[in-house]
């Protein structure tokens, strides 16, 4: 996969990138001249730690990087500890995402951001939900200060769930988008084996799986796609002869290449697409009545 990411790198964007379905349907048309395992850019990262508040309209600069764990933490004990809780030292610990805490959820009026305790026993996803639903959401911790004020919230004999979560998968280009399109098997805990790096199967409907690195594959590209504008712009010509049929294709082809040229002539050397907007009779041009000229 390395070869691969470098090769995107150097010659497109990065290895591809899936946001959404609109994404994974553009990635399936693949399908019809690829028949076998392609990389894209989702690659295991044991520490991509990421907010359920994901808003970064949320943080300042570095406030999404701030950690404050416990010595020896986060040691994701048995590959299982992806969600994190505060200690009541007010240090943070990760911890099984299926163990029952009580949540500290937040919420933002404005400037102002306030943390409430909810004094009832849930799961991280639980707890995920319930903050979403009655509050902002479940707590981003983003300084010192913040995390005082979650500390003079919490039980002080309790472990208090925080918005804190590990996904271990983390795409090539550094962004965060959490849509994915795994086989139903996966995707497989790493662990110690090489196979961290994630393929599309287009013999398997487009499946993602994960696959050893050092394996050799076809890969997949990405490049940003500038935006086209459109515009329709209505013209009037006057035939040099009676005979000349202006809604001939020979003419209309031949008329659009003197309106490009003519583009050209006044420096607009960009990518330019010019066509002919048909009417409701199928024609292009028509005569003006009261002018006694053809008209677009």
């Amino acid at each position: 996969m390395a070869e691969a990411q470098r090769h995107c790198r150097e010659k497109h964007i990065d290895l591809a990138t899936v946001r959404d379905l609109e994404d994974l349907n553009t990635l399936n048309t693949l399908k019809r001249t690829i028949h076998s395992r392609a990389w894209i850019g989702l690659y295991h990262y044991v520490d991509n730690w990421r907010w359920s508040q994901s808003n970064t309209s949320s943080y300042e600069p570095g406030e999404t990087e701030f950690r404050l764990w416990q010595a020896g933490e986060p040691n994701n004990y048995n590959n299982k500890e992806n969600c994190s809780a505060m200690l009541p030292n007010g240090e943070w610990t990760d911890i099984i995402c299926d163990d029952p805490l009580m949540p500290m959820c937040f919420d933002i009026s404005g400037p102002i951001k306030t943390f409430v305790h909810i004094r009832t026993w849930m799961t991280w996803t639980e707890a995920q939900s319930y903050c979403r639903e009655h509050h902002t959401d479940l707590a981003s911790v983003r300084n010192l200060e913040e995390n005082q004020m979650v500390l003079n919230e919490a039980d002080p004999a309790n472990w208090a769930w925080i918005g804190l979560f590990r996904d271990p998968w983390k795409w090539s280009d550094g962004s965060d988008y959490s849509f994915r399109n795994w086989n139903p098997v996966e995707p497989r805990e790493p662990d110690g084996s090489f196979e961290t790096c994630v393929a599309a199967d287009f013999s398997a409907d487009g499946q993602w799986e994960t696959l050893d690195c050092n394996e050799k594959a076809a890969f997949i590209c990405y490049n940003v796609v500038p935006p086209v504008s459109k515009r329709v712009v209505k013209v009037r010509l006057v035939k040099s002869s009676s005979s000349l049929d202006l809604n001939d294709p020979v003419v209309m082809e031949d008329l659009l290449k003197k309106l490009k040229q003519r583009l050209k002539d006044q420096g607009l050397n960009g990518d330019v697409k010019l066509s002919w907007k048909k009417q409701w009779d199928g024609k292009v041009f028509h005569k003006e009545e009261k002018k006694r000229r053809d008209e677009l």
